[in-house]
């Protein structure tokens, strides 16, 4: 699909009705930057978890042994390279079990993808007091910590 030809307006309309329709078809649960609402989706569809509502800051996806997920996205470019996940909040608190990340591509494909175990994000997260937040860095590697899974494989398997 060629869009040059579209004029910037054009495009932030079309960017818009994009979003509606990802949102309709369940993929995506808000209108913001799609990254976070995609992982959550591939992580749940790919592990029966059960998505947590839209108001729980700390879980995003429950398994059915009531383990606790959550999940984190990053979407590299070429004009951002960086594997800083989103703002991890209130992490000492032990919300969740698991911080389950996945890096995509610039196309939305999946680059890599793991679940972690809490003690390891603990470990490797740094407090940010700007933000009070703790941020984590997903580089390669977190995939070789202890009781890190790689689950790239599990997350390309689901049907979009």
């Amino acid at each position: 699909m060629d869009l040059s030809g579209l004029s910037p307006s054009e495009l932030l309309a079309l960017h818009a009705q994009v979003a509606d329709e990802l949102r309709s078809r369940d993929i995506t649960r808000s209108s913001n930057n799609p990254t976070g609402d995609l992982a959550e989706y591939l992580f749940c569809k790919a592990f029966d978890w059960k998505q947590a509502g839209n108001s729980n800051p700390n879980v995003d996806g429950i398994d059915a042994s009531g383990i606790r997920y959550q999940v984190k996205g990053r979407r590299l470019t070429r004009y951002n390279k960086s594997r800083q996940l989103s703002a991890i909040r209130n992490l000492a608190g032990a919300h969740f079990d698991f911080l389950a990340g996945v890096l995509f591509n610039e196309d939305y494909t999946i680059m890599r993808a793991a679940l972690i175990p809490y003690a390891v994000a603990l470990e490797r997260a740094s407090f940010i007091s700007y933000t009070n937040s703790h941020k984590f860095m997903l580089r390669d590697d977190v995939w070789s910590a202890a009781g890190v899974r790689d689950v790239t494989e599990e997350l390309r398997a689901v049907d979009l």
